[in-house]
């Protein structure tokens, strides 16, 4: 019955766009997600309210911040069901719907940001956001958290380094993998511990990006931060296909440019946070901050092939060598 409901709303809300856009509030796009407001995802979301209101008349736009609504183990099935129209989870969240956006998760693939920024706006990395419309679901755009770095008691320059600790990793099994690799340990426990497996050296280090040890201040628990850039974090703003395909199309052109300019805009903020968090590291003193060799930094990228090789069948080797090839 709730099934049915959500697609006899849907019909109306399409009917009423065909009809003009004085019709137009007869629709309603949820936007769910789970983090503060004044994060550059929350910033991304609010903007995209603005800008689609502004575009389409009558439309409203309900962003629910903080996990209000679903957090993102839930999120894409409400969505399948007509429950939400917009989320933006992590690329990780993706694999029960497709392999390919592992690709992400490849370690020391990508040597920086501006790298995987050129593979998400190539051919290749545009192709991707279609890549599970079979499964009802359509990427709209990449929305920046940063490149992961190395944090731990001792500084982590070379392979060597990190053989025999323990590494705290998301649920992946290509991270598991990464870790294996240079014979570390990697232990898969919820980011909400993280904190207190550093402070009791239950673990000896982490990976994240600089607005996550900066404002979990797990950088507090840990004497140094390698600035590895090793792995990205990013996350798939996505739509129901039924629900996008199902819009009239100058209505879905005037979303997508909003959309578009929302996740610019939401993409300046992160790369703006990241570089203020990383500075406020390396001001606190108490945690150095150290950068590997270009030579270390090759001996990682040898050291983690194989797992790029591993992981090739469900990833594609197209996909492998175009995230390459954005390295130069």
């Amino acid at each position: 019955m709730k099934l049915m409901k959500t697609v006899l709303a849907s019909a109306v809300a399409a009917v009423g766009i065909l009809a003009g856009g004085a019709q137009a509030a007869d629709m309603t796009i949820k936007f769910s997600h789970v983090v503060a407001e004044n994060t550059p995802k929350g910033k991304m979301a609010r903007k995209f309210e603005e800008l689609a209101e502004a575009a389409v008349p009558g439309l409203d736009v309900q962003v629910f911040p903080n996990s209000q609504l679903y957090d993102d183990s839930r999120v894409l099935e409400a969505m399948l069901l007509g429950d939400v129209q917009i989320a933006a989870p992590s690329l990780s969240k993706f694999q029960r719907f497709t392999n390919k956006l592992q690709v992400f998760d490849l370690p020391f693939l990508f040597d920086d940001m501006a790298a995987v920024d050129r593979f998400q706006q190539s051919e290749a990395g545009q192709s991707l956001l279609n890549s599970m419309e079979d499964k009802g679901l359509i990427g709209l755009g990449y929305l920046h958290n940063g490149m992961k770095q190395f944090s731990a008691n001792e500084p982590i320059l070379t392979p060597e380094d990190a053989a025999g600790k323990k590494f705290r990793i998301q649920t992946s099994d290509i991270l598991a993998a990464q870790f294996e690799a240079v014979d570390a340990i990697p232990v898969k426990k919820p980011f909400s511990e993280v904190f207190t497996l550093l402070q009791t050296k239950a673990i000896d280090g982490a990976e994240n990006p600089w607005s996550n040890l900066y404002s979990k201040k797990f950088f507090e628990v840990q004497d140094y931060v390698t600035e590895s850039n090793h792995g990205v974090l990013d996350y798939l703003v996505v739509t129901s296909a039924s629900f996008w395909n199902g819009l009239e199309p100058d209505v879905r052109d005037k979303l997508n440019k909003a959309m578009n300019e929302a996740i610019a805009y939401g993409n300046e903020q992160s790369a703006d946070l990241a570089a203020r968090d990383r500075q406020a590291i390396i001001d606190d003193e108490g945690t150095k901050v150290v950068q590997m060799s270009a030579e270390q930094r090759q001996a990682w990228v040898e050291a983690e092939k194989p797992v790029w090789s591993e992981f090739e069948d469900d990833i594609g080797r197209d996909l492998i060598d175009a995230a390459l090839k954005a390295n130069q």
